[in-house]
């Protein structure tokens, strides 16, 4: 959706959106509403948090998103990610370019004053992934709450997140390792519709990708753009948009340039290249294309936000998210 605010005969899809959203399978111990009695205002501290911060700061939007799915996929939701210390995984190199942990530490401080020992790092986390999406004006969702935090963090289990060289079978099977399928996998990556990426990470494709001269898979009207971007040997840590042209926004535009041979990662372009990734990133284009993509989108977060929580009298309720009770 392209606007800030939406045509009337908009407005019945948008309900029918937020609708199928809400109604999402909750597990392992988390649900909606989780703090309602214990703290009633914990949404909304992390949310005006997100939305404070965002303002002086639009780049902690795709860094929460990141933030949760580095969190997720090691360890489980547990918070782990947000843990000081040598050889911890905020240490490793996947997650040492993340904005916004700053974010979870200011809305922990709140909480902590308006309901002490109460509100988990983890759950912060989720919360202010959603939020990221819906201030860079994209689809809003319940999210379910209850889990715990972690004790443990290793920068050494980062190894298994998934690698931008890798193929699309390999993601399937890191993705598959934690119940989530080929059609969650394509909708989660469509979190790429928003933040950058340094030219360090795909500038290879673009002057001498497999001894051939530019991957033959990007647009060859596309190259001269992004070589201008990237110069040969020039600086790698300049960033470039994930989504050209749309790099602010949380919409569909991501799956437009896949198409047209305009994904800048190349693991994401191999999403259209990709026979069995294609049909899915098809979805995503057309007239119901937003639709689809956002409520997929939704319940795949709620699906990879239950990954291996700590519920009950598992984990701990931490005092401050950067350090173990």
């Amino acid at each position: 959706m392209k606007g800030a605010r939406s045509s009337p005969k908009l407005a019945l899809p948008m309900i029918l959106i937020l609708a199928m959203a809400a109604v999402l399978v909750q597990g392992q111990g988390t649900r909606v509403g989780f703090y309602s009695g214990t703290c009633p205002s914990a949404e909304s501290i992390v949310r005006s948090t997100v939305e404070s911060h965002f303002q002086s700061n639009p780049a902690i939007a795709p860094g929460l998103l990141r933030m949760h799915f580095h969190d997720c996929f090691v360890q489980g939701c547990d918070a782990s990610i947000l843990i000081d210390g040598p050889n911890t995984e905020k240490t490793a190199l996947p997650n040492l370019s993340i904005p916004g942990y700053e974010v979870i530490d200011d809305a922990k401080t709140q909480l902590e004053a308006a309901c002490p020992g109460v509100v988990s790092c983890a759950d912060i986390v989720a919360l202010a992934a959603r939020d990221a999406v819906v201030v860079t004006r994209g689809i809003n969702w319940q999210v379910p709450t209850g889990r715990r935090d972690g004790r443990v963090s290793l920068a050494s289990d980062t190894s298994n997140l998934p690698d931008f060289r890798e193929s699309v079978d390999r993601h399937k099977e890191q993705f598959a390792a934690f119940d989530l399928n080929t059609q969650d996998m394509v909708a989660l990556v469509g979190a790429h519709t928003i933040g950058t990426t340094a030219c360090q990470l795909f500038s290879y494709r673009l002057y001498n990708f497999n001894g051939t001269g530019p991957d033959p898979t990007i647009d060859p009207a596309f190259v001269p753009q992004l070589q201008a971007l990237c110069p040969q040997n020039g600086d790698g840590s300049r960033r470039v948009d994930l989504d050209t042209g749309s790099g602010d926004r949380f919409d569909t535009s991501f799956f437009a340039n896949l198409r047209d041979g305009r994904g800048i990662i190349e693991s994401d372009q191999k999403l259209w290249t990709d026979g069995s990734t294609r049909a899915v990133v098809q979805r995503y284009l057309g007239e119901t294309g937003s639709q689809n993509f956002n409520v997929e989108f939704a319940r795949s977060m709620v699906k990879m936000s239950n990954i291996g929580v700590k519920t009950g009298t598992n984990g701990e309720i931490r005092s401050v998210c950067t350090a173990i009770n």
